[in-house]
């Protein structure tokens, strides 16, 4: 059996990190059986060179390999691709053709990305790895194919088997081993030593010198979050091998090819609890209209109250609590003077001069009295039909447009018009 740094070396695979070793010790382990294996990892951390060791060092190396992007192929066509189809199974289909299940038997068949595999094909897939039968698109025939399944995904599968996008039972049948590989930023005395190896093979592949970074660029270059992994750090050595003059990069020149640099990742929020959070918002904001539409109302009975009657004092008694509320929420929200006051022993409110409502003529106090409207307190189901009527309008009826002005996705929005009946 190859070494460890052997098998690297013949498959490229630059790194010294022990979580690496150990992912390509445990592909060297599994390759002489026809045990399946689930490669893992986040994107461009070089997933696919996993399934090349296994097939390399497998009895099935003199076989064919296949390496299939499950995400690459329309979901109407990915069964066609994967199992073949028979002439006239769909329209298009002028001849019979065999699948990958067909044609790499006795070999190998690499999944990448199969957690984005139709469920339709997930239930194929599940009966090819149980007892390694299929059948065309368009035919009733079982035919036999004697593969070995290597799959990766970047996909977080537990994640996806509760939301109902990946089978159970399935996942357990790839993942009889499963192999992770670590992310760039985990192998930081890695980074460097790709980057070299990336800089000299674009030295060579354009014919210029070699870009050197000095000692604070090699250490920015350490410290960033790579969230591409490798891709990216091969992306950014390509451009940095071209564009610059200088050949020797500082961590000024290396700072502009770096996005993003020291901003924090975004925390990631599911849609549900997204779309929960703007929900309680709404309705918080809402309430809050609403109190003070209220309170509005109320002072205008009172101010009316109090420019009709002419036993004011019995006025502020009857509506003590009323008035120390508005009083005590003007306080908050005003940072001026307020020179009113409440007598402790009758529990009158005191008006000061500059907060009294004069007296004013028998026509003129009615007159006011027409321009202040009642205005009805509309309930929060009142008010989100009207605000949803009025945005559907405003967008002639176009849900997408309208649930983006509202803050609410299409569903919830879609969801809406069939409870209000619009």
């Amino acid at each position: 059996m190859e070494s460890v740094q052997a098998i690297k070396q013949r498959f490229g695979i630059i790194g010294n990190d022990p979580k690496l070793n150990r992912a390509v010790e445990k592909a060297i382990q599994v390759a002489p059986t026809d045990i399946s294996v689930l490669v893992t990892g986040e994107s461009g951390v070089g997933k696919e060179s996993i399934p090349k060791i296994i097939h390399s060092l497998s009895h099935r190396k003199h076989g064919k390999y296949i390496a299939v992007n499950c995400g690459a192929i329309p979901e109407g066509t990915i069964d066609s691709e994967l199992f073949g189809h028979e002439k006239g199974a769909f329209t298009g289909a002028t001849q019979t053709r065999s699948g990958y299940f067909e044609v790499a038997d006795g070999g190998t068949i690499f999944l990448d990305e199969v957690g984005e595999l139709p469920l339709t094909t997930q239930v194929r897939l599940l009966r090819v790895l149980e007892n390694g039968e299929f059948i065309k698109v368009g035919s009733s025939k079982v035919q036999k194919t004697d593969v070995r399944i290597v799959a990766a995904t970047n996909v977080n599968m537990f994640e996806a088997i509760k939301k109902g996008k990946f089978r159970e039972d399935l996942y357990y049948r790839l993942s009889t081993v499963e192999i992770l590989l670590p992310p760039l930023r985990d192998r930081k005395d890695d980074i460097h030593l790709l980057f070299r190896k990336f800089a000299s093979d674009f030295a060579t592949k354009y014919k210029m010198p070699t870009i050197r970074l000095t000692d604070d660029a090699a250490t920015l270059l350490e410290k960033y979050h790579w969230n591409g992994n490798i891709r990216q750090l091969r992306n950014i050595a390509e451009q940095i091998s071209v564009l610059e003059q200088d050949r020797t990069i500082t961590a000024v020149s290396l700072h502009g090819y770096l996005p993003n640099i020291g901003s924090n990742l975004p925390a990631v929020i599911s849609s549900d609890k997204q779309e929960s959070d703007f929900a309680n918002e709404r309705e918080i904001l809402y309430k809050v209209l609403f109190d003070m539409k209220s309170d509005l109302n109320d002072l205008k009975k009172l101010t009316m109250e109090l420019m009709q009657s002419g036993n004011s004092k019995q006025v502020q008694k009857d509506n003590e609590g009323l008035i120390r509320k508005i009083y005590r929420e003007d306080k908050e929200e005003k940072e001026v003077p307020f020179e009113d006051s409440i007598d402790t022993t009758t529990g009158v409110l005191q008006l000061s001069s500059q907060n009294i409502i004069p007296q004013k003529e028998e026509e003129d106090k009615y007159s006011f009295a027409e321009e202040i409207e009642e205005e009805e307190t509309l309930s929060l189901h009142d008010k989100e039909l009207e605000l949803i009527k009025k945005s559907l309008e405003r967008h002639r009826g176009k849900r997408k447009a309208a649930a983006e002005e509202l803050g609410i996705s299409e569903r919830t929005l879609y969801r809406k018009i069939k409870q209000y009946d619009l």
